[in-house]
């Protein structure tokens, strides 16, 4: 197991390339729904996970907890890509029996006003990182558990919404979509905790093109879900960034374990991934796949 936690890099050039990032200029919310792999201009990246307990319900202090250790991380570290655990800005507040599906309103943000979000936002784009920030988000069809996502100018490019929902998360509104999204390392997707229960969510996603997917979570993890996780890795050749306020783990396309960060003095953990070994050509269990026998039978 390898897993890098603070440890000094010499910082890339930031390449033009980035820019095709910003995925139809015009929206803020768009999203690529095309299923082919798109040549990537980076091959190694170094994924940031936020590894800390926010609070309850307390979004002023989670934000300050998150911003002291992005200021570490910009100070001793390089990075491609952060991801907090799910629900981090609010503490994932759902799970608390005394906050009714009524008042999921009060811990929502509308991402387009909030000053959380544009603190979010104004780091991304100073250190030239991906971001992906779990919260609840306020829409005008319901109250989302929520990963926005940022790109390294900054910008707000897409949201993914949890999309498998059971107990407490009844208290939100389901999630709509398993898109995937481009970047400057090639196609990724995102899925939120208990997605990755369904074997559906990843290969969907893998089918879609994505070479890794990033996973905030707040629920169980240990022995079961490392053996899960590796088996979601293994059966779709691709990575999963794991990321639990008590976890940073990461699984690799082979279903080994590239970093599993539980130190609980280290509030984030970094490590290099190596994407030119995701999916490869395609081969293995996505090419040999039986689809003219995959039914349905009554």
């Amino acid at each position: 197991m390898k897993c890098n936690s603070r440890m000094s890099f010499s910082r890339r050039l930031f390449l033009k390339a980035a820019g095709m990032a910003s995925l139809s200029a015009g929206s803020l919310w768009a999203q690529n729904e095309t299923s082919d792999l798109k040549p990537s201009v980076l091959s190694k990246i170094r994924v940031g996970q936020i590894k800390v307990y926010p609070v309850k319900g307390d979004l002023q202090a989670n934000h300050k907890m998150l911003m002291e250790i992005l200021d570490t991380i910009e100070k001793n570290e390089k990075v491609d890509v952060v991801i907090t655990p799910e629900g981090f800005l609010d503490g994932y507040v759902s799970t608390l029996e005394t906050v009714g599906k009524e008042d999921m309103i009060n811990y929502a943000i509308d991402p387009e006003k909030s000053e959380y979000v544009k603190a979010v936002s104004e780091w991304s784009k100073r250190n030239k990182s991906w971001f992906i920030f779990g919260c609840t988000r306020k829409a005008s069809d319901g109250i989302y558990n929520t990963a926005l996502i940022f790109n390294r100018a900054g910008k707000l490019i897409g949201s993914y919404d949890k999309l498998h929902i059971q107990t407490h998360d009844y208290k939100y509104t389901p999630g709509k979509h398993l898109k995937v999204f481009e970047s400057d390392f090639g196609t990724f997707g995102v899925m939120i905790c208990a997605d990755r229960r369904w074997p559906e969510t990843t290969r969907t996603l893998t089918l879609k093109g994505a070479k890794i997917i990033m996973n905030p979570t707040y629920g169980f993890h240990g022995d079961l879900n490392n053996c899960m996780m590796r088996t979601r890795s293994y059966e779709n050749g691709i990575y999963i960034a794991f990321t639990h306020p008590g976890q940073s783990l990461i699984t690799d396309p082979n279903g080994k374990i590239t970093c599993d960060h539980s130190n609980k003095e280290k509030t984030y953990a970094v490590t290099e991934v190596d994407l030119s070994n995701s999916q490869l050509d395609r081969r293995g269990h996505i090419r040999d796949r039986r689809t003219d026998v995959y039914e349905l039978y009554t």
